[in-house]
């Protein structure tokens, strides 16, 4: 019987992603260092704060935050364990119906303001359309979320980060996934005169042939996809039934393609 191995798009085994909260304008450098270095970013966003002058207006949107995510923040960022969940529940999907008009794509990402939750709302979050939220807090580890409502990354890029980037160019089993997450906020770049820190950082990730550079939803869609795989009972074939190719691994032998829509013998 054939052994399978999911692989991330391109066959790669490693992913890097990062989240930025709030959308002050201090993510129009930030978002120029991911570009000139080839990383991705998602960036949460309060819909109902666009008034005020230290962020970035919508109208800006669509051309800045081009190749990365705009995900939820809430409308106005509360600290939602403290509200009444149909309040909050129309904080995520106002912020939802807002940012989709500016965007044209479904928003599907949240983080949680003030990194509050409770069981209640991480229950509700599936049935807003929400498919992950991130907390706060860091991992130290390159582990696949086990519950994408309770998202902790790996580290904020005040802590450990070039020391944590290093061990994670360094990872080289491919019968493992390894996920690198970075969270922050682009304005504390400027509190702590820092700059040099992301830049540095996204230099020494940019362009590396074994990692996926990814947004937090393109992360959670890929593992999806690969969940809706139809093997057969003994592995000889698979059937892709997503509108995306997937890649596995097969008998540790080079990663394989299966086109979307098709049968593919293995």
């Amino acid at each position: 019987m054939n052994k399978v191995y999911c692989c991330y798009p391109g066959g790669k085994h490693k992913a890097l992603t990062l989240s930025y909260d709030d959308g002050k304008l201090q993510d129009r450098r930030l978002v120029d260092i991911f570009n000139r270095y080839g990383i991705k970013g998602t960036f949460h966003i309060n819909s109902g704060l666009f008034d005020d002058p230290k962020r970035i207006k919508p109208e800006e949107f669509q051309q800045l935050y081009a190749g990365h995510e705009v995900a939820c923040h809430t409308v106005t960022h509360p600290t939602i364990a403290r509200c009444p969940l149909p309040e909050v529940i129309e904080e995520v999907l106002a912020d939802r119906r807002d940012l989709e008009k500016i965007m044209g794509y479904p928003v599907r990402g949240l983080s949680y303001p003030n990194g509050s939750l409770s069981e209640d709302i991480v229950k509700a979050l599936p049935l807003c359309g929400i498919r992950y939220s991130r907390v706060v807090g860091s991992s130290d580890n390159f582990a696949l979320p086990e519950d994408p409502y309770r998202w902790k990354a790996t580290c904020h890029h005040n802590h450990r980060l070039m020391e944590l980037g290093e061990e994670f160019k360094g990872l080289f089993k491919k019968q493992y996934l390894y996920l690198m997450y970075v969270w922050g906020h682009s304005y504390e770049f400027d509190d702590r005169d820092n700059w040099d820190l992301i830049e540095g950082f996204c230099k020494m990730m940019g362009g590396q042939d074994d990692i996926w550079y990814c947004t937090n939803i393109e992360f959670m869609d890929a593992m999806d996809d690969f969940q809706r795989l139809q093997f057969a009972a003994d592995n000889s074939f698979v059937y892709n039934p997503n509108a995306r190719d997937c890649w596995i691994r097969v008998n540790d032998g080079e990663p394989v393609r299966i086109p979307a829509g098709e049968n593919l013998q293995l």
